[in-house]
């Protein structure tokens, strides 16, 4: 999970990197399409499986959502520090959770709702400076918002695949996002792209690159891990995303975030170990 965890900042760092140089935001989604369409077509034919699947509309829903989802996670990178930009993805289990009740019929735990208000909590404190004009702290608020829509889209994505999982394979459904998001963001991309210099190529191409591992890092350890355990590991990402904010950007955390931060982290974790305690009482009664 720690591998995960280091592709996934190493990824957002890149993004970030290449931003600062003036390359647009559909155009870095679009290069990372590019490389993860290549690496995942490659993988669907090595399982020599078809690399259609069998419930089109959906895989292209689950598609169209992610990359509307990888977008917005990209903006949040491109204008917010790493660490709050991380930070921000972490609310996702409200989303989830409502999603949950809404589509799959399910019922929220005790747990959850301890986490949604955490979170909610953690979310007032990141943003309250921003609110108030004399701040040193603030943040855009665009931008903060634009990152809740990206945990949104990454929650729709995370409740369709868990449906899809039903019938198709991991790496047919981990294909179609690129297939999705390759056409749509080179469309978007109009006029404005930015020819890249050879080295910007060599980051670009990391992005893939990175997101890979991370992919293969979080499914290596949902493999070999306890679910709840492999989860909270996941949030180690947020300590390499702000140790690259500080290297790299020169980014210092507000205490507002490491207040906020820590709330929203403490939700989580609290959904994940009571989600994990309940299944252990259900199988042990």
């Amino acid at each position: 999970m720690f591998l995960s965890a280091l592709g996934f900042a190493l990824m957002s760092a890149c993004v970030k990197y290449v931003s600062n140089y003036g390359i647009p935001v559909f155009e870095i989604v679009a290069a990372r399409a590019l490389v993860s369409l290549i690496i995942s077509y490659a993988d669907v034919k090595r399982k020599g499986i078809s690399i259609w699947g069998n419930n089109k509309p959906l895989l292209l829903a689950r598609g169209a959502v992610g990359t509307t989802a990888l977008m917005c996670v990209y903006y949040a990178v491109t204008t917010l520090p790493l660490a709050e930009a991380t930070i921000l993805q972490y609310v996702h289990p409200i989303f989830t959770a409502l999603l949950g009740v809404l589509f799959l019929k399910e019922h929220i735990q005790k747990s959850t709702m301890i986490c949604i208000a955490f979170c909610l909590a953690g979310l007032f404190v990141m943003v309250q400076p921003s609110m108030d004009s004399g701040s040193t702290s603030e943040l855009p608020i665009f931008s903060i918002a634009v990152a809740l829509c990206g945990a949104l889209g990454s929650s729709i994505a995370y409740v369709i695949v868990r449906k899809l999982s039903q019938t198709e394979d991991s790496s047919v459904i981990i294909f179609y996002f690129p297939l999705v998001a390759l056409p749509i963001s080179t469309v978007l991309i109009w006029n404005d792209f930015v020819w890249p210099s050879l080295f910007l190529t060599m980051i670009l191409i990391l992005i893939g690159i990175f997101t890979q591992i991370g992919q293969y890092g979080l499914t290596k350890a949902m493999q070999t891990q306890a679910a709840g355990k492999a989860s909270a590991y996941s949030y180690v990402q947020i300590v390499f995303s702000a140790l690259l904010g500080v290297w790299i950007f020169n980014e210092i955390p507000s205490i507002w975030t490491y207040l906020g931060g820590g709330l929203i982290v403490t939700g989580a974790l609290i959904n994940v170990f009571g989600k994990q305690s309940v299944s252990t009482l259900k199988k042990s009664s």
